[in-house]
């Protein structure tokens, strides 16, 4: 089946999480904690096929209010696909976006009450599903530290990516940047290696094939004092 994100087509199966989907085919929906269901980045509006995806989930229960349930809201990391249709959804990056642009300023004010709203009615459920999920042990600090590093990696990999395919005139100035950073590394790496007579690496540089019997370059420094 077909779901479009962002009016993107993204392939999908049922049993598909609609995060990895939108992730699998570089179409932006945000996932700043990995998809721990904690921060929200990753809340998109289903404009069509609500059917198509699972019930809401205890989190998102949590979370969202009934107002933004009657919009179409959901957490894209707790929303699998469980049937085939129509299925059509926003990112809220990609909605507000649009709002904008559209300069619609009643629309940007309603955007801002219902989600004003949001954040006063369902912050004590949000804090209390989360403190919950760490006393039974369900939400472990170190994993979810782990996961948000990896959705902050992934979401700069994904801007760097989108940002070279929207302004394709900067990727020359940006390989020159690269392979300069690069053969800056190189020749630092070098020098260490030598002076060390091959006993210090730096990361990523380890099989540079030196070995370990070089004669360093400072074989003895005599130091007189008068």
């Amino acid at each position: 089946m077909i779901i479009y994100i962002n009016d993107k087509p993204c392939e999908a199966q049922v049993g598909d999480l609609l995060l990895k989907v939108a992730q699998l085919h570089k179409s932006h929906i945000g996932c700043i904690c990995g998809g721990n269901g904690i921060c929200q980045s990753c809340f998109v509006y289903v404009k069509e096929g609500a059917e198509c995806l699972s019930p809401p989930s205890k989190e998102e229960q949590a979370f969202i209010s009934d107002k933004l349930f009657q919009e179409g809201g959901r957490l894209a990391c707790r929303s699998v696909v469980v049937k085939e249709g129509t299925l059509r959804v926003l990112s809220r990056a990609e909605y507000l976006k649009r709002v904008v642009l559209g300069l619609s300023l009643k629309e940007f004010i309603t955007y801002a009450q219902t989600i004003g709203y949001n954040v006063s009615t369902k912050l004590p459920d949000g804090a209390g599903n989360l403190f919950g999920r760490f006393k039974e042990g369900n939400l472990n600090p170190l994993d979810s530290l782990g996961k948000i590093g990896n959705g902050l990696a992934y979401g700069s990999l994904f801007a760097s990516t989108t940002f070279m395919e929207s302004f394709p005139f900067m990727q020359y100035p940006a390989s020159l940047l690269a392979e300069g950073a690069k053969g800056l590394y190189t020749g630092t790496a070098a020098v260490v290696c030598n002076v060390s007579a091959g006993r210090l690496h730096l990361p990523g540089t380890e099989s540079c094939g030196c070995g370990t019997d070089k004669t360093p370059v400072l074989e003895s420094v005599k130091i007189i004092v008068k």
